[in-house]
């Protein structure tokens, strides 16, 4: 049995916190949600801090909490939807454990995001937009940190759950 860390990645609304928190108790493991890390750290939340210090602002204080968590043995890691933006995050989620790109189409992803307040990147006009954007922009990123790449559209999280567990026991991973 190994140690090693699961960190998940995808876009907002991919279900990274709660495939997550059902992966990390099928293993054993701790989990983590770095968003949810940041605000514990800073007392703020993701909002304030964009509002504040702006992207660049959060993106550092990002990179910080996932060169601490990544350093983190048995710990089930729901990133933020952009920490793959930086090189330092991608090589860190790549040297340091197992990476799980959680990936959703853009109407999934809408329709998981419609009414949530908390996520400043889509206090726009059109969110569509913005994530077809984003999808566009880290889809690659994902794609090259991934170890594992899970298409979570229309998968119950059990089952998502159940497929990660048995790519992690196949590659040895635990």
């Amino acid at each position: 049995m190994h140690n090693e860390s699961i960190f998940l990645v995808g876009p907002m609304g991919a279900g990274k916190s709660t495939v997550g928190r059902f992966l990390a108790e099928r293993l054993r493991y701790d989990f983590v949600d770095s968003d949810h890390e940041i605000e514990a750290k800073t007392g703020a939340t993701i909002p304030m801090i964009f509002d504040i210090e702006g992207e660049a602002g959060f993106r550092a204080r990002e990179a910080a909490v996932i060169d601490e968590l990544t350093q983190r043995t048995e710990t089930v890691v729901a990133t933020g939807g952009g920490a793959v933006l930086l090189p330092e995050n991608r090589q860190c989620l790549r040297s340091r454990g197992f990476v799980v790109y959680l990936k959703s189409s853009l109407d999934a992803l809408v329709q998981r995001t419609r009414h949530d307040r908390n996520r400043p990147l889509l206090q726009t006009e059109d969110p569509k937009q913005v994530l077809q954007t984003i999808i566009e922009q880290r889809g690659p990123l994902y794609e090259d940190v991934a170890d594992l790449v899970i298409e979570t559209e229309q998968i119950p999280v059990h089952r998502v759950v159940r497929m990660i567990v048995d790519q992690l026991q196949e590659k040895q991973v635990i």
